[in-house]
């Protein structure tokens, strides 16, 4: 991080008393930290105490311009690399979701034209409020980057989510914001993700073990390397990640349905979804009631959805698909890959422990045409989808 040029914002909540370890931090790091507070945040730290740590003169006023030479809130708003804003109430996300200008912060903020990351810090139920939630909703489709807060005891004595993340896991963001590349900027991807329900009846259906979460971090990871991403996800108990288009689905017509409406408009297609591969012939319209000792289920095949794909993508689209073996990984993949025209597939062994369904890791290979591309050992789905990302990115700039 030396010489980046980072703007920290601290409005009044008492989180902002963490916001000093943060300058501190970036400071050591290298970079080139300079602080706005509001007049709120200088109740709970004063603004010597950033001055100190951040080498750097605190801005509180919008009218105390030092220097005649720049318009100060222009001068910062062009200054900086990344606007990092910890603690954020809810009063500050509610002003710049409005577009709001009465203070330094919010007027500097309305004229920059960086990156911006909030690190929210309030009160468990301001958190959750819909008007809060609306606010915050509207600052990720607008690019703005989220940090969200932990959740623990919090100062009001209330305990849940609210408590702003700690310094550590914002100086680390800022890191890896800064050191990350963004292969995919400016392009448009797919991300399929999750399992499909099948109906048997209306309280029945055929389904897997999917959880959602390979495809979930794949959308996350695609959004931080710069692209716009819609997610196409089956019933599943995650949350969103920020800055991502999610369209929910149950069943694999459905889904089908989904992919295909956007297709025509993305740059690549992932299909990390787990779709079930047959469906019962016949939906009954009433639960079926257990009479006989067993049951015969007809089953029909669904639609092959990483197959229409295959036939109708551009040869400017790269699709990457997902195959979960059991035994014969390669030979398995690689023949998949092959029938449904794909140009990488992402293989698992699910019978190994730390690479089945529902587990936070991930043991994975790689392979297009020629054979093995990458080969990853067990580690978190996060991590995972960041080197599949990259290796996306890779193949889509030479592709």
């Amino acid at each position: 991080m030396n010489g980046k040029r980072i703007v920290l914002g601290i409005t009044g909540g008492i989180a902002a008393y963490k916001a000093a370890t943060v300058a501190s931090r970036l400071t050591q790091a290298g970079a080139d930290v300079r602080v706005i507070m509001t007049e709120a945040a200088t109740r709970f730290v004063t603004p010597l105490t950033l001055q100190i740590l951040s080498r750097n003169h605190v801005s509180v006023d919008t009218f105390d311009e030092r220097n005649p030479a720049v318009v100060n809130h222009i001068d910062l708003a062009d200054h900086a690399d990344l606007f990092v804003i910890a603690p954020a109430t809810a009063n500050l996300i509610a002003k710049l979701a409005l577009g709001l200008a009465d203070d330094m912060l919010s007027t500097t903020l309305l004229a920059t034209r960086a990156p911006i990351v909030i690190a929210p810090a309030m009160n468990v139920n301001m958190y959750r409020n819909p008007a809060v939630r609306r606010n915050l909703d509207e600052l990720l489709k607008r690019g703005v980057f989220l940090i969200e807060p932990g959740v623990g005891q919090l100062a009001c004595g209330y305990v849940g989510e609210g408590r702003m993340a700690e310094p550590e896991e914002i100086v680390a963001w800022v890191e890896r914001f800064f050191s990350r590349e963004r292969p995919l900027d400016g392009k448009k991807v797919l991300i399929t993700a999750g399992p499909t329900l099948e109906a048997m009846d209306p309280v029945r259906y055929i389904s897997n073990h999917s959880s959602g979460k390979m495809g979930f971090a794949l959308a996350e990871a695609a959004r931080e390397a710069g692209a716009e991403v819609t997610l196409v996800s089956g019933p599943v108990s995650l949350d969103t990640p920020p800055g991502v288009k999610r369209v929910d689905v149950r069943s694999a017509e459905e889904m089908l349905e989904a992919v295909l409406a956007a297709l025509p408009d993305v740059d690549v297609i992932i299909k990390a979804a787990a779709v079930a591969d047959y469906r019962p012939k016949t939906t009954w319209s009433q639960k079926l009631k257990k009479t006989a000792d067993t049951m015969v289920l007809e089953l029909v095949k669904t639609a092959d959805i990483a197959a229409e794909v295959g036939k109708r993508k551009r040869t400017d689209q790269l699709l990457v698909g997902f195959a979960a073996e059991t035994q014969d990984l390669e030979r398995h993949a690689r023949s998949k890959l092959e029938r449904k025209g794909m140009d990488l597939i992402v293989a698992n062994d699910v019978t190994r422990p730390g690479a089945g369904f529902g587990t936070d890791t991930n043991i994975v290979s790689v392979y297009d045409r020629d054979g093995l591309v990458l080969s990853l050992p067990q580690m978190d789905k996060k991590e995972v989808a960041r080197r599949l990302i990259r290796l996306v990115g890779e193949r889509l700039h030479a592709h």
